[in-house]
């Protein structure tokens, strides 16, 4: 029957957690602020192949640092026209985006660890010195 699913192309809230090492609370955060939208049966969610291709998309985005509402908009993207071209753009501009930005931190991070090294050189000559002179 086409549109009909069987359990293989769900999974359970457990399976979720399971499969993406989150806990229920992030899946159902990420339920309320409309980045995911599993079936209801009862009480139970069931999650789709989209909604797991979604929550990797979301996990891969947290992991490089992009917002959760960067996140909706790409994923709004593919909702919007079906397709990943729009989507594939847009997620190539945040992440030349995302990826001068950490470039940025990573030379701020290097200059404060040079300076830290320096600092650390000084206290220890400083300390050997002190040493030397109570001997």
């Amino acid at each position: 029957m086409t549109g009909y699913l069987t359990m293989t192309d769900t999974m359970t809230i457990r399976e979720m957690c399971d499969t993406f090492q989150v806990t229920p609370r992030t899946l159902r955060f990420y339920e309320q602020k409309e980045l995911l939208a599993p079936l209801r049966q009862g009480t139970r969610r069931l999650y789709t192949r989209r909604d797991r291709a979604r929550l990797t998309l979301i996990l891969r985005g947290r992991q490089f640092g992009f917002s959760l509402e960067a996140m909706r908009q790409l994923l709004d993207l593919y909702d919007r026209d079906g397709g990943d071209a729009a989507q594939i753009a847009r997620a190539a501009d945040l992440d030349r985006t995302r990826l001068a930005e950490m470039e940025q931190q990573r030379a701020a991070l290097d200059r404060t660890m040079a300076e830290l090294r320096e600092q650390l050189a000084w206290a220890e000559q400083a300390l050997a010195a002190h040493r030397t002179d109570a001997a």
